[in-house]
This record gives C-alpha cells, structure tokens and sequence, in this order.
C-alpha cells in the first residue's frame, strides 16, 4: 500500500484504448497519482500487476481471453496486495456482489464524475472500500429483499439442465471464463460454448450475467 507522500501507482485495464486514454487523462492529472501500465485483456492485466506491482488497479468487466472478474479473483487467489476497482457501465446487483466476493475494493460506474474517481483511488488505497451511490442503494435493496421465491424460481428454471448444463452454470456463476471452464470440467473449449448456447436458450438469458444472477438465485454459488 502507498504511503501518504509517495505517489499512487495504477495500472489502467479495458479493452477499449479510447476508455484507457480518458481515464489516463483523467488520473493522470493528479501528482499523487502514477499510472504505470496499461493492459486490454484479463492475461495481460495479470502479467502487468505482477510486474509492475501497483497499488490499485482499475479493471473493466467485460474483455477478452479472461473478463474483469476472473482477473480479480486470480489476483486474490495469488495473494496480489493490488487493491482492485471494478469500472464498468453496468451495475447489476449480482455483477456487484461477485466482484466484492472475489476480492474487488471497488465498484464504480464509467460515468462517474473525473474528481470522484480520483477520490477513489485514493481512499481505495488507504484501505476504505469505495461504491458508487447507486450500487450503494442496489446492496441496500438485495439484502432488505426477501429472496424465497427468486430462488424457488430459479431454482425451477435451473431444475430443466442436464448434469453437464448445471455444471457449467455454476462455472458462469463463479465468474469462469469459457476457457477456465474447460479446463476445470475437462472438456474442450467448443463443448463449453455449446453448453453456455444451451444454457441460453433453456434459461431464455440475454448474456451470462443473467445465467450468473440465476445461479446465484438458486443458492448454487
């Protein structure tokens, strides 16, 4: 962790090089603030955070090879001391808790206003945890809300898989990627995907924060 009057070092992670730059831009406007690498997938993050050692990171969801999540769960797993922002445009109540689950320090929305981001990173950094109000008010709602018949409800969804199907749902639900999925269940990478196609359809999900938010429903995860 920094200490007050050495400067903060940050490694930028998004898979969009425009998002990368402002947010460059933004932080690097700061002098307590050093940006020192940028990565544009999960595998590089890691590679990078190993290397250069920072202490916060600011980690999009959604990329390629390996998704924000499983970035931050690997860098919990390993012991990283690197404190994680999760920076996304969606906030789904699900989305949040499994980034806290695996370790994330943060949570905010990419919309955030410039002088609040850089408020973050520095309060992150010194140990206090930092969300945007909105997600605030979304973990408020999930614990007041009475969850018997969503998971009686997803529940009976899930309850039409297969072994296999279930298996692989779960996976999703802990925030695996396609490959690490395939390599935790033994199987090919193309089987996966055909599962994942079938657990679409069955499920009738837009994308796999819904299989997730399913699992996580039924108290599978």
């Amino acid at each position: 962790m920094a200490a007050m009057d050495l400067s903060v070092r940050v490694v930028l992670v998004d898979d969009d090089a425009l998002v990368r730059t402002g947010l460059r831009l933004i932080l690097g406007g700061d002098p307590a603030i050093e940006i020192v690498g940028e990565a544009s997938d999960g595998h590089a993050a890691l590679e990078l955070i190993g290397r250069e050692t920072p202490d916060v990171v600011l980690m999009d969801i959604r990329m390629p090879l390996l998704d924000g999540l499983a970035a931050t769960r690997a860098l919990q797993k390993r012991g990283d001391p690197a404190r994680v922002i999760v920076l996304t445009t969606f906030d789904t109540d699900e989305m949040v808790l499994t980034a806290l689950r695996h370790g994330a320090a943060g949570f905010l929305l990419k919309d955030t206003p410039p002088a609040e981001l850089v408020a973050a990173v520095r309060r992150v950094v010194h140990g206090e945890p930092m969300l945007s109000p909105s997600v605030t008010a979304q973990l408020i709602a999930t614990v007041i809300r009475a969850p018997d018949d969503r998971q009686q409800r997803a529940q009976t969804v899930l309850g039409q898989l297969t072994e296999r199907e279930t298996e692989v749902a779960i996976a999703i639900g802990r925030g695996l990627s396609n490959a690490e999925i395939a390599a935790e269940l033994f199987m090919g990478v193309a089987t996966v995907k055909t599962h994942v196609g079938h657990l679409f359809t069955k499920l009738d999900a837009a994308n796999r924060v819904h299989i997730a938010r399913c699992v996580h429903d039924a108290g599978l995860v």
